[in-house]
């Protein structure tokens, strides 16, 4: 009975609660992050800022002197400065950007454009980047030069003089335009004035005078020399010798024309361009003592041979300077080239008996008497050898 009481005694008491674990409470919602749009100026500087950096990831990429517009990071650069300008269209340091960008990777008629906004934005621009503009010109007209546009050339060449008075290629080709043009007075003082900026230059010199000659000849055949002189400062030289041949045809008393077309033809082997060219040179009143002297090795050549001849005559010129020893190896090689070169047999008698060698000299005018029997000097020598062996 006790014991029923003591359970129900405990039955009636209250029983705790169990603890209960709630759920944290959720973070307030956070507003949206609003991001300030770029003001138009602002978005100008950084599109400007992208621009330098890839010039000079470009530059640090690419092998110097190889910029190229096609090239990925000169293409972004470029695009990169086109966005600062359309977003600041007068902002000159923009421009300038951008002129500099497709001047350095050579794309001429956009940085011609580019220079001319930068020009309008900025009237009182440096000297120096004025100069920087004339190289774009420069480029437009010598390309247009070597297509043939001589009024397009004349006109660019005319912009760089204009934007660089002291830009000696600019000058030097305005004048080489003017003469092609048969504007031969025109050429003169552009000449003077390139020779003025490049005092002592060869071609300048050799074209100023030439220019004074010219209307001696007409524009058609000043013009074939000048294309064809072009063509040989190229390397395209069997199309120089076609051109200084069409000159010397259109003018026949045109030395210089004949002149470089016996020279061209010489160093081609082709001797009988050299004959020709040579032989109606030799015909003028201008003719000087090394026309002839090329004209008597064309001869000679057509005998013997243009590599022995010319190994022949290097060999003289260093016995005419006191090279003994060469001079023997060069007349020894031009009889191994042609053996029947009688002459080239008695001038290796001739060193070999002034060295002392007097059997080697019997020898050498022994083959010398034989192929010219009528060579009375060599003869005469072949028997002093003789003697002294």
């Amino acid at each position: 009975m006790r014991a029923l009481t003591l359970l129900l005694a405990l039955s009636a008491a209250p029983v705790p609660a169990l603890a209960q674990t709630s759920p944290a409470p959720s973070p307030a919602p956070q507003p949206p992050v609003v991001q300030t749009p770029l003001t138009q100026t602002q978005g100008a500087a950084q599109a400007a800022a992208e621009a330098r950096d890839l010039v000079t990831r470009a530059r640090a990429a690419y092998p110097k002197g190889s910029a190229n517009i096609d090239q990925p990071l000169w293409k972004q650069a470029a695009a990169a400065a086109e966005r600062a300008v359309q977003a600041a269209p007068t902002n000159p340091d923009y421009l300038r950007l951008r002129a500099q960008i497709y001047t350095e990777v050579g794309f001429w008629r956009q940085a011609e454009l580019a220079w001319q906004a930068y020009f309008q934005a900025a009237p009182n621009a440096a000297q120096t980047d004025a100069r920087e503009a004339a190289t774009v010109q420069y480029n437009l007209g010598y390309a247009a030069f070597t297509r043939g546009q001589l009024d397009q050339a004349a006109a660019f060449f005319a912009r760089c003089l204009t934007l660089d008075a002291n830009n000696g290629l600019c000058a030097s080709w305005a004048a080489r335009t003017a003469l092609e043009q048969g504007n031969f007075a025109q050429a003169q003082t552009l000449y003077d004035r390139a020779l003025a900026l490049k005092p002592g230059d060869a071609g300048l010199t050799y074209f100023r005078r030439l220019a004074g000659k010219a209307a001696q000849y007409g524009p058609d055949a000043t013009r074939a020399f000048s294309r064809a002189y072009a063509d040989l400062e190229g390397g395209r030289r069997p199309q120089a010798l076609v051109g200084f041949q069409e000159a010397a045809r259109r003018a026949p008393t045109f030395a210089e024309a004949h002149r470089e077309a016996g020279r061209l033809a010489l160093a081609l082997g082709d001797l009988g361009a050299a004959q020709a060219a040579y032989t109606a040179l030799g015909a003028l009143p201008g003719a000087t003592d090394a026309d002839r002297y090329n004209l008597g090795l064309v001869q000679e050549a057509g005998q013997y041979g243009l590599q022995a001849v010319q190994t022949f005559r290097a060999a003289y010129a260093r016995y005419a300077a006191g090279d003994s020893a060469g001079a023997e190896a060069g007349f020894t090689a031009a009889t191994t080239q042609n053996p029947r070169y009688a002459k080239a047999w008695a001038w290796l008698g001739r060193v070999r008996f002034e060295a002392g060698n007097f059997a080697g000299a019997a020898e050498a005018y022994t083959q010398a008497v034989k192929l010219d029997p009528t060579d009375k000097s060599s003869a005469y020598q072949l028997r002093l050898a003789e003697q002294k062996k």
